[in-house]
């Protein structure tokens, strides 16, 4: 195992620290918990967001910490869900009164630590909901989900739910415009080869040197099938193609693009895939309001990418453009 790392039961703490260190205008670290807040909360007034999960999907989730995004976010462990006391203590830091708003990724360790904590707060007098996201059209249930897995749509979520809190929704309001993105975006990835937890130090699945998997999972969870490596434009066919079966895209409808790399992949592959992504759906007559490439949902080292489309409507479009300003995502 070849990693720049110090102890690997201190990965996620020393993370945390020079991602803190390198962003002190926008992030504060709660002492004692794998938790990043706004270096301004509790905003007053203002619907709070908390999402989170297993570390080694950075920039996710800690990265999009800041205005028109989230204002907590919690660290497990790499490829761990955290537990329900540090999500509480996200969720009581960032109360400022209007309420908070947990987005959380369909697996099952998320799902059930998030309501507990959820649960907790209840208890405190805490207003508190939230929502699951399930984008990934690649396997119905897979080896951490029962039903679809979170995958980079998520951060379609994280973006718009955050716009709508930002300008002043109440708690309802932003659950229903997280949940309209939620029905509105499918993704679904490959993986040209395995990652390395730090404290497995080796691989955590196999494909051989001329192998891809199609609809690999974030954390390694099988997918649909393997299949000898094709080109950029094979690979952009077979994921934008099964994600339109799940979707009704009319001609003349607008989406939103994700081209997301899975770490170990150079932005010039991506932009290959994305031209081809580009000339499928524009040939279906579906027209590309923006598009996103890069980094946003990685897994280690990961190489491979994912594609979401998020089918827009005009206040999907407005609260896309809203502003917004995190160490990873500016708008």
């Amino acid at each position: 195992m070849k990693k720049l790392i110090n102890n690997p039961e201190n990965v996620v703490e020393e993370m945390l620290d020079g991602l803190t260190l390198a962003y002190p205008e926008y992030l504060r670290k709660l002492d004692g918990f794998h938790v990043l807040v706004r270096k301004s909360s509790p905003i007053s007034g203002k619907v709070a967001l908390v999402s989170g999960g297993g570390s080694g999907h950075e920039p996710a989730h800690g990265g999009y910490v800041g205005k028109g995004m989230l204002d907590g976010a919690v660290a497990g462990d790499v490829f761990t869900s955290p537990t329900p006391d540090p999500i509480y203590e996200a969720v009581k830091a960032v109360d400022g009164g209007a309420g908070v708003l947990l987005i959380v990724k369909n697996y099952t360790g998320d799902v059930m630590n998030f309501e507990m904590a959820k649960d907790m707060a209840e208890m405190e007098g805490i207003n508190i909901d939230y929502v699951i996201v399930n984008d990934d059209v690649a396997v119905e249930n897979s080896t951490f989900t029962a039903g679809r897995r979170g995958i980079a749509g998520t951060v379609f979520v994280h973006k718009i739910a955050g716009a709508k809190a930002e300008l002043g929704a109440n708690l309802m309001e932003v659950k229903e415009t997280a949940q309209k993105v939620i029905e509105n975006v499918r993704s679904m990835g490959m993986a040209l080869t395995s990652c390395i937890v730090p404290a497995a130090g080796k691989p955590n699945f196999t494909l051989e040197e001329n192998e891809m998997e199609i609809g690999m999972g974030i954390h390694g969870e099988p997918g649909t099938h393997k299949e000898n490596i094709q080109t950029a434009n094979e690979v952009a066919e077979q994921l934008v193609n099964k994600i339109l079966e799940d979707m009704c895209l009319n001609k003349g409808v607008e989406v939103a693009v994700m081209i997301n790399g899975l770490a170990s992949t150079p932005l010039m592959e991506l932009y290959i895939v994305n031209k081809r992504v580009n000339e499928i759906l524009t040939e279906k007559g579906i027209k590309i309001y923006r598009t996103f490439v890069g980094e946003f949902m990685t897994s280690l080292e990961m190489a491979g990418c994912s594609v979401s489309i998020l089918k827009l409507d005009d206040e999907l479009k407005d609260l896309l453009d809203e502003s917004a300003d995190t160490p990873a995502f500016k708008v």
